[in-house]
């Protein structure tokens, strides 16, 4: 009987995880959300929706880094593959944008699949440029509202340098993006 008990309660448990993270999820505590899924995804592994809303929570509190294991997997639904295609965009346009700013890559003649995340946007006009040479710091107006303008440059560090993504709205900052 003690067995069925504390299964029962382990079970309630990990239920109530998961209904804590899509009610952050909900109330936009996006980092909170990433950082539950994060240190309770061993019990969830095989529960695609749960893997899902914990990468969307990643992904939307910049920790991009952490799309790369719900990435490989999310592939037992239609909707898991979408998700995880979406991840995989994203995760390397990332790491191409790094490649190109820090190493001074040539990525302008690739040509890839695009998201609307903030990262793929600038990532799409960046390769537009056809850089040759490194700038401090590039602008970049948003295809859909003119309104809507981005800074990208590197900030140089010792160890790891990271790329840095500001959004502006009628130039007043709206959200910075970090990344390595």
């Amino acid at each position: 009987m003690k067995i069925v008990l504390i299964l029962f309660l382990s079970l309630s448990l990990y239920a109530d995880v998961k209904q804590n993270m899509f009610d952050l999820y909900q109330n936009k505590k996006y980092e909170d959300v990433c950082n539950i899924g994060f240190n309770n995804f061993k019990y969830y592994r095989g529960d695609e929706e749960y893997i899902s809303l914990y990468a969307f929570a990643c992904l939307k509190s910049d920790y991009i880094d952490r799309l790369s294991i719900p990435t490989a997997m999310l592939k037992f639904s239609r909707e898991a593959r979408s998700n995880s295609a979406y991840f995989s965009v994203i995760l390397m346009q990332k790491k191409l944008l790094y490649h190109a700013l820090i190493d001074n890559y040539d990525i302008s003649t690739l040509k890839l699949p695009t998201t609307d995340y903030v990262l793929s946007k600038v990532f799409d006009l960046y390769v537009k440029l056809n850089i040759k040479e490194q700038r401090a710091f590039y602008l970049f107006e948003d295809e859909d509202d003119k309104k809507l303008t981005y800074k990208l440059y590197v900030v140089k560090d010792d160890r790891l340098s990271k790329i840095v993504i500001e959004e502006y709205y009628d130039s007043v900052t709206i959200k910075r993006h970090v990344y390595w």
